[in-house]
């Protein structure tokens, strides 16, 4: 099996759209490079109903659509049979654990993925960045540390994207345990996207994912997707990613239930 769990429901040019209609053209895309499932998963800060979590300029000003048309659309859509999951991207509030809890736990989530762009109000994949104030080596444990709490919060179905503080191309040899130590019952993502940021390189490293594996941690599978046209781009060399590192199955998720699926 062959899904797409991380994407945002936008048309070309990355326009916000959530309807029904643009919901069938992502389907229709992804069908055509033969995923079999997709989850959308906007980012939260994109919603007004969360905007007491935000603090960042960025998310401040992206915070203004409801959440109601967008949760609605993809519910819809899967009543009508369509291969799609509703998700959301959470930027991790360390602290702020319960009032997220809280926000999130009115809406039909079928999973939550969580993630890391902020460290002490420096950004990870924009700038000015964490790793130009403070250096790499001091960047990776901040960030380690941070992902870690979204690991142990139980908030999350898996974490994406979750070596992103590679983002501007320093790559380094990096003691992921902390992360690894914290994960009960939640995936890493594996994601194509990285394929097209600064570094050219998978998420997550090599090196973290036989590290995962090897404690039994599942994955997700991803390509991060902000146009119908980038559903499912490159994902064979994520399912070979994978692989490698001893991966044969992939998570599918229910209702924040979780099953494994054969991988590909």
């Amino acid at each position: 099996m062959i899904v797409d769990y991380h994407m945002h429901l936008r048309e070309d040019g990355e326009r916000i759209s959530h309807t029904v209609e643009t919901v069938e053209r992502w389907v229709e895309a992804a069908a055509a490079r033969g995923v079999d499932e997709i989850g959308f998963t906007e980012h939260g800060y994109y919603f007004r109903e969360t905007r007491s979590l935000w603090a960042m300029p960025y998310e401040l000003e992206r915070c203004i659509y409801p959440i109601e048309p967008y949760v609605e659309a993809v519910v819809e859509a899967k009543r009508r049979g369509l291969p799609v999951k509703l998700g959301l991207e959470v930027d991790f509030r360390p602290g702020r654990e319960e009032e997220t809890r809280a926000l999130l736990e009115p809406y039909p989530w079928d999973f939550l993925l969580g993630s890391v762009h902020y460290v002490d109000g420096l950004a990870i994949d924009s700038s000015p960045s964490l790793i130009a104030s403070i250096g790499a080596e001091e960047a990776y444990r901040r960030y380690t540390e941070m992902l870690a709490g979204a690991a142990a919060s139980g908030l999350f179905d898996s974490l994406s994207h979750p070596d992103l503080v590679k983002f501007h191309g320093d790559v380094l040899p990096w003691d992921w345990s902390p992360v690894l130590d914290a994960l009960d019952g939640t995936c890493l993502e594996v994601s194509t996207a990285g394929l097209y940021k600064p570094h050219g390189r998978l998420y997550p490293e090599a090196e973290l994912l036989r590290a995962a594996h090897e404690r039994g941690v599942a994955i997700t599978l991803a390509s991060d997707a902000h146009e119908p046209a980038n559903v499912g781009r490159d994902l064979d060399r994520g399912i070979e990613h994978a692989r490698a590192a001893g991966y044969e199955t992939l998570t599918v998720f229910d209702g924040r239930d979780a099953r494994q699926e054969p991988l590909g």
